[in-house]
Parts: C-alpha cells; sequence; structure tokens
C-alpha cells in the first residue's frame, strides 16, 4: 500500500511547490543564508547542528528577521524581533496558525485535538474551560505537593550521597532523577494519580512516559530532518495514515503512549465526576476542569476525547519541559560555585526570618532565587523554537529597521499567506540590545533592580518579557505551576546539596522542539547531564 501512494505523494508534492512558487509573493529580498542544497535548503544546518545553534548563528550574522530555504527552494522566515513577536502572539495570533499538515498530524498523534494543536475558535473554546484550572490561587492550592515531592528527591539523593562516607557525595544523571519527580509532581498535582516514579513504580502510565525525550524528539539525523519538514507538504490525512502503520519506533511509542494515556483519562474521568456528584471533588486539575465543564453551553464544554487530550498534552508539557529547566538551571549553578553559595545563603536566611517551613510566598519574595531561576529559564528555554504558518498576507512591524539585500531598510516586512515562520524563543532571549552585552552568559545579577534592560522593548512574555512560556493567548497555561514548582524544588536541592561539573566532556544541547542535554561521546546514552551532589554541611 506504501509503495503505490508514493508516486501519488510525488505528484501532490510538485503541484504545491508549483502553486506556492506562483501564488507567493518573494522573500528573497529579505538576507539569511545561502541555501545549501536544492532539496534540503538549509534544514540540515538549522535542525542538525544543536538545538538553536543555528538561530544565534544567523542572528549575529543576518539580525533578527532571517531567511531561509527548506526544501525544495521554498522559502521561510526565522524571527526574534520583539515588536514582530508582540504582532505575532497578541494582536494577530489566530492570523499566525499553530501546525502545517504533516507537524499536525504528528502533533495529534502526541496531544490529540487539544491546546497545544488547535487554532481559532476551537482554541478558545478550550482555553476559555481550561483557564479557571491553571490560575494563581489555583497553583499556590498545589504548593503542598510540590514541596512534598521536591522534599523526596531530596530524601533520595541524601541516601545516595550518605553511603560515601568520606566524601557524602555522589554522581547522578541529573535529568533522569528530575524526570521522575516532576512526573511524579505532575501527577498528583494534575491527576491526583500515583506515578510512583521516584520509587520505581511499574504502573503502565509511568513506564509509557519513561524515556519520551529521546523517543519522541531524539536526534536529529538528515533522513528525519527531511522527513520531519516533508511532512508539511503533505495533507493531514495522507501523513495520518502513514504514521498509523510505519513501523517505527519513534511513532510506535507515540501511538503507545497515547493509547495508555487515553486508557487511564477515561478511568480518571470518570472518578472525577462521581466525586464531584457526592460533593467531595479535589482541588487537581482535572477534578477542576470537569467541574468547570459542567456548563450547558457547547461553546463553554469540552468533550471527554478533548478532556483525555488536554490530559495527556498536561502530562507531556507539564513534566519534561519543568525538569529541563531545572536541569540546565542546576547545571549553571554548578559551574559557578558562587552564585550557588550565595542563593544558598539567601534561602537559609529565609527560614530563619520565617522561623520554619517557607510558604511559597516567602519563596517568591527571594529575590536572588527568583533572579536566578529567570537567567535559567532566559538562557536555556525547554522550547528553544516555535513555528507557524501565516494563515493570510501580513504585515509585521518591526522594533528595528532591517536592511534588505538590495540596500532598502525596512520598518516592517509583508509576509504572503502560506509561509512557514520560525519564531525563535532562544534567540528573542538572548537579544544584546534587550539583555545587555553579556546575553549568551549566566548573570542573575541582570535581574535585580535597575538591571532590566527588557523592559525598554516590547512587552512579549509573560515572566520577565522572556519567551520561554510563549506570550499572548498561546502563552503556556500551566506556567504559574511551572513557577511555583520550579521554586520549590530549587530551594530545597540547593539548600540540601552542592553542585560541581563531573564531566570534562562537553555538553550538548540537542532535540527538536524539545531541548535536551548530550553528553558529547556519549550520544549512546540519551538524555544526559551527570553532577557532583553533595551533602552540604549544616551551620
Amino acid at each position: 500500500m506504501t509503495s503505490n501512494i508514493l508516486p501519488i505523494i510525488g505528484v501532490v508534492c510538485i503541484l504545491a511547490y508549483v502553486l506556492k512558487r506562483r501564488m507567493r509573493l518573494p522573500l528573497s529580498d529579505i538576507p539569511g543564508p545561502k541555501s545549501e542544497s536544492f532539496l534540503s535548503g538549509n534544514l540540515l544546518e538549522l535542525f542538525g547542528s544543536g538545538a538553536a545553534e543555528a538561530d544565534f548563528r544567523w542572528k549575529d550574522a543576518f539580525g533578527s528577521v532571517v531567511r531561509y530555504n527548506g526544501i525544495i527552494g521554498e522559502e521561510h522566515l526565522m524571527i526574534s524581533d520583539p515588536k514582530a513577536l508582540q504582532y505575532i502572539f497578541h494582536t494577530h495570533a489566530y492570523h499566525f496558525l499553530k501546525e502545517t499538515g504533516g507537524r499536525r498530524a504528528i502533533s495529534h498523534i502526541l496531544n490529540g485535538h487539544s491546546l497545544n494543536s488547535l487554532d481559532g475558535d476551537a482554541h478558545r473554546r478550550h482555553r476559555k474551560v481550561m483557564h479557571p484550572a491553571f490560575g494563581g490561587p489555583e497553583a499556590r492550592a498545589l504548593f503542598p505537593i510540590f514541596r512534598k515531592m521536591s522534599q523526596a528527591l531530596v530524601v533520595r539523593w541524601n541516601d545516595m550521597a550518605s553511603q560515601d562516607s568520606e566524601s557524602a557525595s555522589v554522581v547522578l544523571n541529573i535529568p533522569r532523577w528530575l524526570s521522575r519527580a516532576t512526573l511524579d509532581a505532575i501527577g498528583e498535582a494534575a491527576f491526583d494519580y500515583q506515578f510512583g516514579a521516584l520509587d520505581n513504580a511499574q504502573t503502565e502510565l509511568g513506564k509509557a512516559y519513561e524515556n519520551i525525550q529521546v523517543a519522541f524528539f531524539g536526534m536529529q539525523t538528515p533522513s528525519r530532518i527531511f522527513w520531519d519538514n516533508f511532512t508539511d507538504w503533505l495533507p493531514s490525512w495522507v501523513v495520518e495514515m502513514l504514521l498509523a502503520t510505519i513501523p517505527n519506533r519513534r511513532y510506535k511509542k507515540m501511538r503507545y503512549t497515547a493509547d495508555v494515556t487515553t486508557q487511564v483519562a477515561k478511568q480518571l474521568v470518570a472518578e472525577k465526576r462521581e466525586a464531584i456528584v457526592l460533593g467531595s471533588g479535589g482541588k487537581d486539575v482535572l477534578s477542576l476542569l470537569v467541574k468547570a465543564n459542567t456548563s450547558t453551553d457547547p461553546k463553554a464544554q469540552l468533550s471527554d476525547q478533548e478532556l483525555y487530550d488536554e490530559m495527556r498534552i498536561t502530562l507531556l508539557a507539564g513534566h519534561e519541559t519543568t525538569s529541563n529547566s531545572l536541569t540546565w538551571t542546576l547545571w549553571e549553578l554548578a559551574k559557578h560555585p558562587e552564585v550557588q553559595t550565595r542563593l544558598r545563603n539567601e534561602i537559609r536566611e529565609a527560614e530563619l526570618k520565617a522561623r520554619g517551613e517557607l510558604s511559597l510566598s516567602d519563596i517568591e519574595h527571594m529575590p536572588y532565587l527568583q533572579a536566578v531561576l529567570k537567567e535559567g529559564l532566559r538562557l536555556h528555554p525547554a522550547i528553544p523554537r516555535i513555528t507557524r504558518l501565516v494563515k493570510d498576507d501580513q504585515v509585521v512591524p518591526l522594533s528595528k529597521p532591517i536592511r534588505t539585500t538590495s540596500g532598502a531598510l525596512r520598518s516592517e516586512i509583508a509576509i504572503p499567506a502560506g509561509t512557514k515562520i520560525i519564531l525563535s524563543v532562544a534567540a528573542y532571549n538572548r537579544d544584546k540590545e534587550m539583555w545587555g552585552s553579556d546575553a549568551d552568559t549566566f548573570n542573575p545579577d541582570r535581574w535585580l533592580s535597575g538591571h532590566e534592560k527588557s523592559k525598554d522593548f516590547a512587552s512579549v512574555g509573560v515572566v520577565g518579557n522572556i519567551m520561554t512560556f510563549s506570550s499572548g493567548t498561546r502563552s503556556c497555561i500551566g506556567w504559574r505551576f511551572a513557577m511555583a514548582e520550579m521554586q520549590c524544588f530549587l530551594v530545597d536541592l540547593v539548600k540540601n546539596f552542592e553542585y560541581s561539573v563531573a564531566t570534562e566532556k562537553a555538553v550538548r544541547r540537542e532535540g527538536n522542539p524539545l531541548m535536551f542535554p548530550i553528553v558529547d561521546g556519549e550520544d549512546q546514552d540519551g538524555v544526559k547531564l551527570p553532577l557532583r551532589v553533595a551533602i552540604t554541611a549544616r551551620d
């Protein structure tokens, strides 16, 4: 069957290419790298040279708007200009579609019809139903769960470090442990579900989410880069048919994870409904969602399948992005012991002042902790790029004019319908005009009073004007939960342990769209960032 459809796919691609070239306005006057190949354009450099590394090179060479080539000479744009991002994410969000053909099909396998893949009225409806479960008070109510999980991780690390009586330390693969802890946290906070990942409990759902970073978003080989971009040329139904039958390990893992999550979601939704009828609904996200979904207005409801799909994306986005952000922040602290010591001192001083357990309010009022967390999020965004498809012809304003290849200055750019654009979170987060000449370095002091240059630019991100949680109507709905959780973990992990680098090899940033660490020369080990974790001396 697959062999019979290949000629059809080829014809579709050729026709689509001809139509696009005839209907679209040229972008060739916008500066960008020379195409490396007619077949794959600049895609191998873009996706095959480390997470967002090409973004940094291209921004330095060509500016905040870059033209590059995709398959068969198709022209795309990469944008990191603050005013342009504000236009795209805030004022005209639904004119820039979330997914394109093949990527939409792949996203549906992963996330179903959830916030992560919807546009227009469907996205508005989902956001309206889900918003009450993700507000500030709801995030604060889950603080005890986040604290319990961070302290459980402290106990595990303390036990392992204590086995070496001489050094009271141990070398740990940090992302492996943080992924387990944040999976436990999102399970209990979002669904009142016990994964038991820290205790090695073998639940079916837990097994489905093991090693998903490499399985779903792993190493970018040339064939994988070409295939992922080639599917954008195909109708969604063609890609969905192929993905449902291809005996590929990556897609089999996606299908298995989706099936298991849906089965568990059905059971949990039924339990939450019964609890609400009995008047004993919980404070977890799913309970609040089921309660908020009781409206008789179809425009304010989610179907059962849509609830299951939202559970899938909440699990995926709610633990790996958080664990990766914490991993990179601990990595920076290990490389900057003076920052680590200063943060630890602030935590201990806050505890003395509180005369007991720190509350979330206590933690939120620790300025250096907030600075360290924001700096880690700025420098290492878990998802360094966001893709969009331009729905209709747009004229996008710029905060700073660009000089075209013909020498003209433009303070806005005309983008024709059908253009694929990459919105570079990573390049925006390191814009030297916004963040200073040291934007590529880890410097928490930039966040303290009088040091925030980003305030002079267009307001884009939901936290500190960084784009790590996206922006506008498309911003991460769970950003308040993520911030509360990461603060809890940082407080307990930095208070109780000292971190130092445990490898002389380079640590690379890999993956697309999710970024994760790989030790150079140890690719076979998958996601890996080893640190020596030592029990801190008690005063």
